[in-house]
């Protein structure tokens, strides 16, 4: 479960300054750099405007999955940077727009990526030249399990459209000592219909999707299914390389097909 805000997060007015300022030169030197960073409550309000779900919760989570890593004065208070602002809306940014799982923008930051940047290129298509970036990965995941707790308060998500999900195959979850868990591809998924479910989209209209992404996985599956079945290491590691790759070209596909659509909509 997300960790709450704790009274080191909310700093009276004037106290930072003060403990910092009462050092000796490298106090000093560490209010200079504080006066260009930023606390986790301002971060909140810097960025309310473009993720109006932002919270100090939510922040404080993504410190515990070593995606942030801010500052600590000697009085123990979180500093943000503006460079750790910045990486924050990058990643805020790919879960809204991009729908990546936690693993995957890991994956992303690591290779460079940032809010300037374009996205990092995958392998090239043969013909075309063309690169494409997967924007999943159907590696292993990280394998941890987040119980339905977790996941209504991280996702926002109300827990009948949970099971409507569960009723329509769209997730599945599993029972540990009495309590249902979800991997965290499962968890984005909930997020993902949390709002869609803003608009009034309900578990019954997901069916659409799912069949959708079924016949998708079994065409690529058709492709490469001699090769995901060798025993070669090799030829298999090239294999789910290519499957990430034709799955990145799918999905582009999908969403210019979309784009297309909802153009003659609004003519």
């Amino acid at each position: 479960m997300a960790a709450r805000a704790t009274p080191a997060d909310e700093i009276p007015p004037g106290q930072l300054e003060a403990e910092l300022a009462a050092q000796d030169p490298p106090g000093r030197s560490e209010l200079a750099k504080r006066q260009k960073s930023l606390t986790i409550g301002a971060v909140c309000k810097a960025l309310a405007q473009e993720f109006p779900d932002i919270s100090i919760s939510k922040i404080r989570y993504l410190e515990d999955q070593k995606l942030l890593t801010p500052r600590r004065t000697p009085g123990g208070y979180r500093l943000y940077s503006q460079g750790e602002v910045a990486r924050l809306r990058t990643i805020l940014r790919m879960q809204r727009d991009e729908f990546l799982p936690l693993r995957v923008i890991r994956q992303e930051l690591a290779a460079g990526r940032s809010g300037d940047t374009a996205p990092v290129p995958g392998r090239t298509a043969r013909e075309s030249g063309r690169t494409w970036r997967p924007s999943v990965s159907v590696r292993e995941a990280t394998g941890a399990l987040y119980s339905i707790e977790d996941v209504l308060e991280e996702t926002k998500a109300e827990a009948k459209l949970v099971r409507e999900l569960e009723e329509y195959g769209v997730v599945k979850g599993e029972m540990r000592g009495g309590v249902r868990y979800f991997d965290e591809t499962e968890r984005e998924i909930i997020a993902a219909v949390a709002e869609l479910a803003r608009y009034g989209v309900g578990g019954r209209n997901l069916r659409v999707f799912r069949s959708s992404a079924d016949r998708e996985a079994n065409l690529l599956q058709q492709i490469l299914a001699p090769a995901l079945r060798s025993r070669n290491p090799e030829r298999r590691k090239e294999a789910v390389e290519a499957l990430e790759n034709l799955a990145a070209v799918a999905t582009h596909l999908k969403h210019l097909l979309l784009i297309r659509d909802l153009r003659k909509i609004v003519r």
